[in-house]
């Protein structure tokens, strides 16, 4: 897990489960991206405002090719 955390205090992370972001303060969540297969079987992860990704053969590498590009690019 990933947690940058800016000069006024802003902190962003990607969301999961780990621990109770709520617990640091106010949240705002906001989707970043759609993992989301094609006619064809092949995963794609379209980012909002950004690139789609892929095609991946499986669901888990679009998953993982997305937390990549967002702890790269947005994070």
């Amino acid at each position: 897990m990933t947690i940058t955390i800016a000069t006024d205090g802003t902190v962003r992370t990607l969301y999961t489960e780990a621990i109770q972001l709520d617990n640091i303060g106010t949240c705002t969540i906001r989707r970043a991206s759609h993992v989301e297969p094609d006619q064809q079987g092949h995963w794609y992860a379209e980012m909002i405002d950004g690139p789609r990704l892929g095609p991946f053969p499986t669901r888990s590498a679009a998953l993982a090719a997305e937390v990549n590009y967002l702890e790269s690019n947005i994070l």
